[in-house]
């Protein structure tokens, strides 16, 4: 199975955004803790951007979506 035109960059920051808007909602309606969470997201994104992976881009590639990609 492949999933063409999406590739495992877009997914990772479509997924950090997404977690990012609802970190931001979340702590202006429930608790500034929620910040947290947002910050979580960041160091995510610097351990992407620094050693080419993270939690999240190692799950993704484990998918049957982007396995093939991986292998090669």
């Amino acid at each position: 199975m492949s999933c063409p035109g999406i590739s495992l960059e877009r997914i990772l920051f479509g997924l950090a955004g997404t977690v990012t808007v609802l970190a931001v909602v979340l702590a202006a309606t429930v608790s500034a803790w929620f910040l947290l969470l947002g910050a979580f997201v960041a160091v995510n994104e610097w351990l992407y951007a620094w050693k080419g992976a993270c939690p999240a881009s190692l799950i993704l590639r484990r998918t049957p979506c982007f396995g093939r990609k991986a292998a090669r």
